[in-house]
């Protein structure tokens, strides 16, 4: 992991109008990602993560405070979302969805063929590649998304729940075939899960925000190195420790936000 901070967020606020009303969905939110780093955002349900990475997309203004993403020379995009479903188009194929960003850029096809094909290979799906998402189960249309976020080489990728509804079997797969994809190009990820076991298995920093309006409350970073596995992780007696401290903390929250 560099030094580098390749997503520096300052102050950044988010405010909803609704005729006469308004919502905050997160308030002063300052946050430096460096390149490379593996970032879990972690809190209560309705805290504004989502919206935090639905602004770094581009699909949301700040209402105040501003963010950055150091982008390198070249032609690639600024970032990649993987959304917890339905992130893959219907009407076209396996490799055609996975190719999709690529052939949006007007790439060359010979090297596009190739990237998808890889990417294909990674997640296990080069066998099924002229099928449609509606001949697959929902972990195949995830391991889609995942392909075509990594083959479009995106600066940052913003995933946002992507194995939330994935049963646990299907689930545990997804998140190994992802650190090992990510392993091999240490893409910078911002990561919304729910799920502390996955925190602690993805992430090298862990974001803990608080109940609505979302903010900063702690950072934690995760002290078992890398590779680690689930089993790994369950078994640790640190990772014990940091996962009943978050635990506590949702419970605190929660209980807030129902005051």
């Amino acid at each position: 992991m560099s030094s580098k901070v390749k997503i520096s967020i300052d102050n950044m606020t988010k405010v909803f109008y609704k005729k006469n009303n308004s919502v905050t969905a997160i308030k002063n939110i300052s946050l430096q990602v460096n390149e490379g780093e593996f970032i879990c955002l972690v809190g209560p349900s309705g805290c504004g993560k989502t919206t935090l990475l639905r602004i770094l997309a581009g699909l949301e203004t700040p209402s105040s405070g501003s963010f950055s993403i150091d982008a390198e020379a070249g032609n690639r995009p600024l970032q990649s979302m993987v959304f917890q479903e339905k992130g893959v188009i219907p009407w076209l194929t396996v490799e055609e969805n996975v190719a999709f960003g690529l052939k949006m850029r007007h790439l060359p096809q010979e090297f596009v063929k190739k990237q998808t094909d890889y990417y294909l290979k990674k997640v296990g799906l080069i066998n099924f590649s002229t099928l449609y998402p509606k001949e697959l189960s929902g972990g195949m249309k995830q391991r889609i998304s995942i392909a075509r976020a990594f083959a479009n080489d995106p600066e940052i990728l913003l995933m946002d729940e992507p194995f939330a509804a994935l049963d646990e079997q299907n689930k545990f797969i997804l998140q190994e075939e992802l650190l090992s994809i990510w392993s091999e190009n240490k893409k910078t990820v911002l990561f919304i899960t729910h799920s502390i076991d996955e925190a602690l298995l993805l992430s090298d920093r862990i974001v803990l925000l608080s109940s609505h309006p979302g903010e900063i409350v702690r950072e934690i970073k995760v002290p078992m190195p890398r590779p680690r596995t689930m089993e790994q992780v369950r078994a640790n007696a640190e990772m014990a420790e940091q996962f009943i401290s978050i635990w506590n903390h949702l419970q605190q929250e929660v209980q807030k936000s129902r005051k």
